[in-house]
């Protein structure tokens, strides 16, 4: 029998903490011994895909939300009220999305309306 390619999705959390700087260590080494790891430095999206104009973050961020939700534009539409075309265009950046219409979006795709302004 064929065993599975895939490895099985972990749900994986970052965790961030504030307290004393003595401590450090210690909770590093706490965190170990629970399976946690630390973590490697990351860039910015902005510098991973320069290919992005700066205009293009509320129409990025969108695009992602929708994926992220595994919605269609068309379930999309449907469950925001929203026009599949004019998401589409706000998608490629080509008409603004506006306040009332992000906060509609927020609602369905479990966001703060506030990253596609």
């Amino acid at each position: 029998m064929l065993e599975p390619t895939r490895k099985p999705h972990i749900d994986v959390v970052e965790l961030i903490f504030r307290g004393p700087s003595a401590k450090k260590e210690e909770a590093a080494k706490l965190l170990e011994k629970l399976g946690f790891e630390k973590a490697v430095e990351s860039v910015p999206w902005r510098e991973a895909f320069p290919e992005y104009k700066e205009g293009d973050y509320p129409a990025v961020c969108l695009r992602a939300a929708r994926h992220r939700e595994g919605l269609t534009q068309k379930e999309l539409a449907h469950d925001s009220g929203i026009p599949q075309a004019h998401i589409s265009q706000m998608e490629c950046g080509k008409i603004a999305i506006g306040v009332t219409r992000a906060k509609k979006l927020a609602k369905v795709l479990n966001a703060d309306y506030r990253m596609f302004l």
